[in-house]
Order: C-alpha cells, then sequence, then structure tokens
C-alpha cells in the first residue's frame, strides 16, 4: 500500500512577501485617474470660460459669455477719434443711445469679471474689443417695371426698421412697426419717382436718400422728367432725365441738346439717368427752354396715366421778382431810395442772388434825401410797374450797353445779379425833372437832394398841347435837327437844336430861341432858353423822370 505524501510545512519566501507593490500600483493607478480628471476639468473650464463680442442682429453687438466665463462688468462704445458714444446694456446686448450714421464706425469694448475660485489661475478680470460699422440697408432694385393696376414694392437688401419717402426735398418720416426687407410706396402716377431713405436699425439715422422709380411696361423707354414737362423752373434748376432703360440702351451716339443755349453741362447720375446742371447764372428769366431727344421716348401724360410719344420738352423758366429788382436797383444805386435786408444779406454768389431774385428776402425802402419832391415819392410803389423802376432799368440798360426798353429781360439780370455779386454801385447821383404847366411855366431840376435850377419854360400851344404825366428820357443827344408837322398841316424842320432829351414820342426838353418864355409856345416840347438848357442837359441821362403836371 503506498500513502500519499504530506503538505511540506516549509513555506518559500516569495510567497512570505507583503502585498505592498499591489498597493503601490493601484495608488499610482488612482493618482493618474485623478490628474486626469483634474486636467479634464482644466481643460473645461478653460474652454468653458471664455467671452466673445459679436455683431448683432438688433443691437450694434452682444457679449457671449460661457458658463464658467464670468459676468459682464462694463461696457463702452467708441467713435471715429476716440469719441465716446452713450449706451444701454440688456441681456448682454450693446445698443447706442445716440443715433449712428449708416456706416459709421465704432468700437466696442467690455469687461469680464471672472468667478473668484477661477480669478487666481486666470485673472479676475477679462477685455474684449471690437471694431465694427453700423448696418447699411440698400435698395435691391431701383428701377421697376410695374403693371398699371399693381402697387409699388421698394425692396431692400437687408430689413429696415425705420423709412422716410418722398419728393422735391420733403420726406416722409415714419418708423415701421417690425424690421421687414420691402415697403410699399404711394402710387399716383402711371410712372413717376419719389426718394427713399432708410435706417436698419432703430437706433440710426436715416441714410442718404435714393431716387426710385417705376415705370409700366412698355416696348419703348419710358422718360421721367423733373421738372414736368411744361413746368416753369428757376434759372439754374437742375433737369433730371430719367429713363426706363439703361441711358446706353436708349442714346447709343448723340445726347440731348438744351436750347436756348445755357451755361453748364449733361452729366451721367447713374446708369438710368441724365442730369442738366447750370452754370454761372443759368437759363434766362422768362426764357422757354427745349430739350431735343435723339430718339422718340414715351412719356406720361399730365394726367399721370397715358402714354403718349415725343422727341421734345418744353419747359418755361420763371420771370424774376418785381420786387428783388427793385431792392437790387436800390442796392446799385439807380433809384432815389436805399435798400436793407431785415435778415442776413444775400451771399454774394450766382446760387444765393438766383435764388433771391425768385424768392426776394424781407427788407425796408428808405427814401435816401429827405427833401425829396412828392410828385416823385407820389410814383413809387413797392413790388410793383412803375415809372420809377422803368427809368431805373432803361439807365441801368444804358450804362452797361444794353438795348434800352425798360424791360427787366435775361440780359439785364443777369448784368444786375454780376453787379451785385461784385458789390458795383451807381455813383453819379440821382435826378428828377418836373415841368409846371401852369402859367407862368417853369422847370425844376432835382439832383441827390438839392434844386439844382429853376427855370421858365414853354410847353405846348393848345393845339399840340405837352401830354401830362411821367416818361423817362429814353434819347440823350448835344445837338440834333427836330422836325414834324405843325397844326395847320405844315412840316417843319429846324436843324442844330441844342441839348435834347427826349421823353415822350417826339416830345424834348431842348434849347429854343424865343422872346419870352413862361407860356405855352412850342408843339409839345419844353423849350429852355440855352443857359438853362446847357445846365439841364448833363443831368438827363437815359431813364431820366420827367414829370409834366398841371
Amino acid at each position: 500500500m503506498t500513502l500519499g505524501s504530506a503538505p511540506s510545512p516549509i513555506l518559500h519566501r516569495s510567497d512570505l512577501r507583503p502585498p505592498r507593490r499591489a498597493r503601490r500600483r493601484a495608488l499610482w493607478g488612482f493618482c493618474a485617474a485623478a490628474t486626469v480628471v483634474l486636467l479634464g476639468f482644466a481643460g473645461a473650464v478653460w474652454e468653458w470660460s471664455g467671452a466673445t463680442l459679436v455683431a448683432d442682429t438688433t443691437a450694434l453687438a452682444r457679449v457671449e459669455v460661457q458658463p464658467f466665463g464670468g459676468t459682464l462688468e462694463h461696457a463702452q462704445l467708441f467713435g471715429p477719434g476716440g469719441r465716446a458714444i452713450a449706451l444701454s446694456v440688456r441681456n448682454d446686448r450693446l445698443t447706442p443711445q445716440v443715433r449712428l450714421t449708416p456706416g459709421e464706425r465704432v468700437s466696442a469694448e467690455v469687461v469680464i469679471r471672472r468667478p473668484g475660485w477661477l480669478a487666481w489661475a486666470l485673472g479676475s478680470k477679462r477685455r474684449e474689443r471690437l471694431t465694427l460699422r453700423a448696418p447699411v440697408a440698400h435698395v435691391s432694385e431701383r428701377w421697376l417695371t410695374v403693371p398699371l393696376e399693381s402697387a409699388v414694392q421698394v425692396r431692400f437688401d437687408r430689413p429696415v426698421s425705420a423709412v422716410a419717402e418722398g419728393a422735391n426735398g420733403h420726406l416722409v418720416f415714419r418708423v415701421l412697426d417690425s424690421a421687414r426687407r420691402s415697403i410699399t410706396l404711394p402710387r399716383r402716377a402711371a410712372a413717376g419717382s419719389l426718394a427713399v431713405a432708410v435706417a436698419a436699425r432703430s437706433w440710426e439715422r436715416l441714410g442718404s436718400p435714393v431716387a426710385v422709380s417705376w415705370f409700366p411696361p412698355a416696348r419703348s423707354p419710358i422718360l421721367l422728367s423733373s421738372p414736368a414737362p411744361g413746368a416753369q423752373l428757376t434759372p439754374a434748376a437742375p433737369i433730371r432725365l430719367t429713363f426706363s432703360k439703361p441711358l446706353a440702351a436708349v442714346f447709343v451716339t448723340a445726347r440731348p441738346k438744351l436750347s436756348p443755349r445755357t451755361p453748364g453741362r449733361w452729366q451721367q447720375a447713374d446708369s438710368h439717368t441724365l442730369v442738366f446742371v447750370s452754370s454761372g447764372f443759368g437759363a434766362g428769366f422768362s426764357t422757354k427752354l427745349r430739350v431735343e431727344l435723339p430718339r422718340a421716348v414715351a412719356v406720361v401724360g399730365r394726367a399721370g396715366r397715358g402714354l403718349h410719344t415725343t422727341r421734345r420738352l418744353d419747359w418755361t423758366v420763371q420771370p424774376g421778382s418785381p420786387l428783388r429788382l427793385q431792392q437790387l436797383l436800390a442796392q446799385a444805386g439807380y433809384l432815389p431810395l436805399d435798400w436793407q435786408p431785415s435778415g442776413p444779406t444775400v451771399a454774394r454768389t450766382p446760387h444765393a442772388e438766383l435764388q433771391a431774385a425768385v424768392d426776394p428776402p424781407k427788407g425796408t425802402f428808405s427814401w435816401r434825401f429827405p427833401n425829396t419832391p412828392r410828385e416823385l415819392r407820389a410814383l413809387w410803389s413797392p413790388g410793383r410797374p412803375s415809372e420809377i423802376t422803368r427809368g431805373a432799368v432803361m439807365m441801368f440798360e444804358d450804362s452797361h450797353a444794353l438795348a434800352v426798353d425798360g424791360l427787366a429781360g435775361a440780359a439785364v439780370w443777369h448784368a444786375l445779379l454780376a453787379d451785385a455779386i461784385a458789390g458795383k454801385r451807381r455813383v453819379t447821383g440821382y435826378s428828377y425833372v418836373y415841368v409846371h404847366s401852369s402859367v407862368p411855366q417853369s422847370l425844376t431840376l432835382w439832383h441827390d437832394g438839392h434844386t439844382v435850377l429853376s427855370s421858365p419854360g414853354n410847353t405846348g400851344v393848345p393845339a399840340a398841347p405837352t401830354q401830362l404825366g411821367t416818361f423817362p428820357v429814353f434819347e440823350h443827344i448835344p445837338v440834333g435837327t427836330m422836325s414834324g408837322t405843325n397844326p395847320d398841316g405844315s412840316h417843319y424842320d429846324d436843324p442844330g437844336i441844342r441839348y435834347i432829351s427826349y421823353f415822350n414820342g417826339g416830345d424834348a426838353i431842348h434849347a429854343f430861341n424865343r422872346a419870352s418864355f413862361g407860356t405855352p409856345q412850342s408843339l409839345g416840347c419844353v423849350e429852355l432858353p440855352l443857359a438853362s438848357a446847357a445846365k439841364v442837359w448833363p443831368y438827363t441821362p437815359i431813364g431820366t423822370l420827367v414829370t409834366i403836371e398841371n
């Protein structure tokens, strides 16, 4: 019988080693895991503790703070040159409290305070800065083709919050109930044009207005004219022609021609619009302007509905103001009155003077001399045609080598405005002649507040009386031949008559050899002794007023 061996009571040393190494490995594993966790947490904190400043769709900018980023402590806005801009902060959005111009460059700066438990590692504060521009909204299409019964819809490249539209510089402003990408314009005609200005944000100013034009469908180019054909315009007013098709398709070679010839030139405002911009004093007052087009175009009728085809457009330049004419003549020394404006003086520029010529400034006339004859005072009527004004115009025309007709035409206005700009003033004084036709008849010459001469004279006989009234001298000659018909039908021809000043048809002041003076003896003229006529003549240039009174 074989017996099994019993376990040996003897143990190996390796079996008796304590579990120290295993514990050490476990500790190192735990430390490694903790390190990984800590590094992950630190990474997460680093990743989620950021803050950024970005543009916003309603405010100017907004702050995006991550979960561990902290809180917004301070915000500032700066305009060009470091100018501070007031702002409000709501829900981390930065909104200007003053109106910004679309496209204006703005810098935003914010300060973020980090949590205290994070501040020791990353710092207590974080600063972010962003430079951006206030948004600008643009009209998507400025030349629209719109069926007659359809509304005019204007679209934009981004939503807008406020809009103003109108014509001739008069825009009506309105705030939209919500930002939108299109608006509807009022339509009063088949074709038309309105200026449109918009703001993308409620805190912005309106942008520069742009013209939006609409046209009905048509095969031929349609023309919008401003001013409308047939209207009155001021001498310096631009003539704006807007076409439904691009200019390159309307005018292949030639351009429109303006007549009569007017200083200025045609300018292309955009791809559809030509503008004639005058220079100097522009078109003459009371003239008719015509534009000849190189091809026929369709123009909206006066009622604003139908279209008619034409190659000609006509306007009338409005006349100058009679009141402004008198103001200028007074300032230039051609009237016995002075004029002073109630407000600022008119600037010495063509534009300002032209504007004043159609819209005269307020002011006051005053007599230059306290002893102005009552006969002369009775002739004055501010703002209305009068013999005083007519005589002054004739004197001005003569002194400027213009045709003397007493009418303030384009040439007179241009010369007057040029003198006003240059500050020129007539310095030879103002004369007035009045003749008493009651016996004993006499002539009185008044000049610059003084009676220069009072002389006996002769007026017309009962068969050829001197007409009563006030007349300006229209011809002024030192010596000439006077001829005509006597009351009995015979003809007379008197050469060598001295010091002649014609004032009414064939009636004149002149020297004549008579045995006596002071009674009716002439055929309508005012006859004076030679010495008196010689003294009067230098004071009676063209335009001098002569009053024949009873």
